[in-house]
């Protein structure tokens, strides 16, 4: 399929990060429109972002003048359209895992940690900064340790996810490892995680998609 690819991104989105890891593992080039989550109240509030995406949310990936919205759906689309590298493998057993790990983190880990849940925290109901901190350290380690059982002794687990090549799995991990530090997280009790986020950001791939990298991260 023809047409630019343009990704609706803020350089610290975890989201966003992941459809960088996707795109960058596929060898894509876009262009990155930076949506600013801050500033001013958040440019993805202002209403010509709402046409945008009425979730109010990024990532969005714009190809052929069509919107792709959620990170998960626009990683398997990017799969469907440039099939190589694949980002599932080829056994439906094994998709099916794999699915589930990404999940793991995007529908039952992040949101819980996501900037709308901790400003509602905030501005609604008055939350402190420390217990909006331990909100999300509590979250990150529940999940975290759900996520190293799976992987554990797992005949399937391999230098990645699922053996020797990075799948979606890993684009969603690497991004939550990255905000379990940002808010001082132990990660001692995750071997097999760390011994993961070491392969893939040994890649360059993953590094080129770290939040430092990108073009709207602070000078």
């Amino acid at each position: 399929m023809d047409g630019e690819l343009r990704l609706y991104s803020y350089w610290r989105s975890s989201a966003a990060y992941r459809v960088r890891i996707g795109l960058n593992l596929k060898g894509l080039s876009y262009e990155t429109v930076p949506v600013h989550l801050l500033r001013d109240g958040g440019d993805q509030l202002q209403p010509g972002y709402l046409e945008t995406n009425p979730q109010k949310l990024v990532p969005v990936l714009e190809h052929g003048h069509r919107l792709y919205r959620q990170s998960l759906a626009i990683l398997e689309y990017l799969d469907e359209v440039w099939p190589s590298p694949p980002l599932l493998p080829s056994i439906a057993r094994d998709r099916a895992r794999i699915r589930g790990l990404a999940q793991l983190v995007a529908c039952d880990l992040h949101p819980l940690n996501n900037l709308r849940v901790l400003r509602y925290l905030e501005h609604e109901w008055h939350v402190p900064q420390p217990e909006r901190d331990t909100w999300v350290r509590h979250w990150i380690g529940e999940g975290f340790t759900a996520f190293e059982a799976l992987l554990q002794d797992h005949p399937a687990t391999g230098s990645f996810c699922d053996g020797h090549s990075p799948s979606i799995a890993d684009c969603c991990l690497i991004p939550q490892v990255y905000n379990a530090r940002r808010f001082g997280v132990d990660l001692a009790p995750y071997p097999t995680i760390l011994r993961i986020e070491a392969a893939c950001l040994a890649l360059p791939a993953f590094d080129a998609a770290r939040p430092e990298r990108q073009p709207d991260a602070p000078g």
